[in-house]
């Protein structure tokens, strides 16, 4: 299979504090790893260096077979994408943060698409002009990723997404990026969650700053 990702003698450091320890780690293309550990191991430290938000201390990473630092920022987001732990929707309606993703790519708006990820994750299509603040926070979670999925990354992490969410809302995002997982999207996932955690096939252990092998 495929590596997307090597991770070589990474280390993160903030003044004399390390928080990240000579990381090692390869991950292959189309797979779905559940990264876990306490908090403050360091989880979202290494997804936000392989997200390429911040950089290591020391270390390589690459990123199908080249340098994340040779690749332009805006092309590399397109290729990586984040997705936080709360929501951010911008602009005043549901409209603006679902075309805002074609429009960065100065393609048409393609309403007839939106209108089939909405459905995708329970929601019609009179979401599109609901304004950003009559949308329920397990409803403004699922629209910020659908906006992270209109153009499919080649990875996508997610972190605690599901943190806050009820059962219902859980199950539709673990549907939906279930579904673009079998269509070969890499999916990176941060969480605390224990139901999550004991039905993940692929995990990823960070304690201390350090990957530890279970």
């Amino acid at each position: 299979m495929e590596k997307i990702f090597q991770v070589k003698h990474l280390f993160y450091k903030v003044d004399e504090t390390t928080i990240l320890k000579d990381i090692n780690l390869e991950i292959q293309k189309g797979k779905y790893i559940t990264v876990v550990g306490p908090s403050g191991s360091g989880k979202s430290t290494l997804m936000r260096i392989l997200a390429s938000m911040i950089s290591p201390t020391s270390g390589e990473v690459m990123f199908d077979g080249k340098s994340i630092e040779t690749y332009d920022p805006i092309s590399y987001r397109q290729k990586v994408s984040y997705a936080f732990q709360q929501p951010t929707l911008f602009g005043k309606t549901v409209r603006e943060n679902l075309e805002f993703p074609f429009e960065v790519r100065k393609e048409t708006v393609d309403e007839a698409k939106i209108i089939d990820y909405l459905k995708m994750v329970n929601l019609d299509e009179s979401y599109i002009d609901k304004s950003v603040n009559d949308v329920s926070g397990g409803e403004k979670q699922r629209i910020a990723l659908l906006r992270n999925l209109l153009f499919p990354p080649e990875v996508l992490i997610t972190d605690e997404v599901t943190a806050g969410l009820d059962a219902e809302n859980k199950e539709i995002v673990h549907k939906m990026l279930n579904q673009f997982n079998q269509r070969g999207l890499t999916i990176l996932r941060v969480t605390h969650d224990e139901t999550e955690i004991s039905a993940a096939t692929d995990k990823i252990t960070i304690r201390k700053g350090e990957l530890i092998n279970d």
